[in-house]
């Protein structure tokens, strides 16, 4: 059986095509920045997508379904070899896969000439077929820990077909929202919980002694079980003061979990620090809907959930893609000052996209955090376009 390094030099195709990491992370920077592009002047009402669904849902759908799912198919699939021991997708069969996603894409933008069930087929199958191929590398790898990464990527993709069927059906996608959102944040706990203490032990081991970041242990197992049956309540129950309660302890329990990685010890590496700030939109995105649905908080909803839309799931799938295409292409695992700009765009739109639910200057926030959202991806998609398409450096 041929080796994985073996396997990438008998690769004769383009660069690109030799990690799913490539494609998955480019396109998806791309597809972020240009989503935004065209979602702020459809909120302003200048102009209309040939969508079968409604601006907002189609918004929703393409960071949650679109551009996540790519980041996800990116990291799994660079990721599975690793656990596994198995050969990676590359070449013909990962340009195909690329090719469903982009497919979805376009589908679900002209969903409102091709017919809505046809597009929610098309797009439906990418994560569909993304869930079958994970589940059959862990599973003939008898990787069995991480069947429950594979169980996620799952929800996701059941997420995205009731969104389908709620939006066609119903006019609006609350089910398929939450559960997309849902699937995603217990998706940043478990892996997140893997790297995050794992990369600050590999930088701060070297450099003397000091409080070290706490390993995954059986406190970990309670907050992630804690965090999801959270948001399984907010899933059936949005704002019942049950769910307002089971998010309030799951936020605090995962803001003492982020505590036990010690990320003020980091500064020294941005690339690693990075990924503590990433994190800390988790609790918060916990911490601040519980403050609404108990109404002890001057804010709209949609601004909590924007902590863990554009927080958690737009800074730490960055954080992880600046990164992790550093180090799988033989580059210096440091944070550039381009690089460094790039996280910083995405944590200026977080926050500017958060207070835009308690000020009366909406309008400004909402222009600071689009600035913020193109800085980050557009940034990534400018410095990585040489670094994910090019051989290996």
């Amino acid at each position: 059986m041929a080796t994985t390094a073996e396997q990438l030099r008998s690769h004769r195709g383009p660069a690109i095509l030799t990690g799913g990491f490539r494609p998955f992370f480019l396109f998806g920077a791309i597809w972020a920045a240009i989503a935004i592009v065209l979602w702020i002047p459809m909120f302003e009402g200048h102009f209309s997508l040939p969508s079968a669904f409604s601006p907002l849902d189609w918004h929703v759908h393409e960071l949650l379904y679109g551009y996540l799912a790519a980041a996800v198919a990116g990291f799994l699939l660079t990721a599975i070899p690793n656990w596994t021991g198995r050969l990676p997708v590359v070449g013909r069969p990962l340009g195909l896969l690329v090719a469903l996603w982009g497919a979805g894409r376009v589908a679900v933008l002209v969903s409102g000439v091709i017919g809505g069930w046809l597009a929610a087929a098309i797009d439906v199958g990418f994560l569909a077929a993304l869930t079958g191929l994970t589940g059959r590398e862990v599973w003939t790898g008898k990787n069995w820990r991480n069947l429950r990464v594979v169980g996620l990527v799952a929800l996701l993709a059941l997420g995205n077909a009731v969104f389908h069927v709620e939006a066609l059906m119903r006019g609006t996608a609350a089910y398929g929202t939450r559960l997309g959102i849902a699937a995603a944040v217990v998706l940043i706990s478990v892996i997140g919980g893997r790297i995050v203490p794992s990369f600050t032990m590999n930088w701060l081991r070297p450099r003397g002694p000091g409080a070290m970041p706490v390993p995954f242990a059986r406190f970990d197992g309670v907050v992630i079980a804690a965090s999801a049956a959270a948001l399984a309540l907010w899933v059936a129950l949005p704002e019942h003061r049950v769910t307002g309660a089971g998010l309030l302890v799951a936020g605090v329990l995962q803001a003492v979990r982020l505590w036990r990685w010690v990320g003020w010890r980091t500064a020294g590496e941005k690339l690693v620090l990075v990924l503590h700030v990433a994190y800390l939109f988790v609790p918060v995105g916990f911490l601040l809907l519980a403050g609404v649905i108990f109404g002890v908080l001057p804010l709209l909803a949609s601004a909590a959930l924007h902590a863990w839309t554009v927080g958690a799931i737009g800074t730490m799938t960055l954080a992880v893609m600046t990164r992790a295409s550093l180090g799988h292409t033989g580059r210096p695992l440091h944070a550039t000052r381009a690089i460094q700009v790039i996280h910083l765009g995405a944590v200026v739109a977080t926050v500017a996209r958060i207070a835009m639910g308690i000020g009366p200057a909406a309008i400004v926030f909402l222009h600071l955090a689009m600035v913020g959202w193109l800085v980050a991806f557009a940034g990534f998609a400018l410095v990585y376009f040489p670094i994910l398409t090019r051989p290996r450096g």
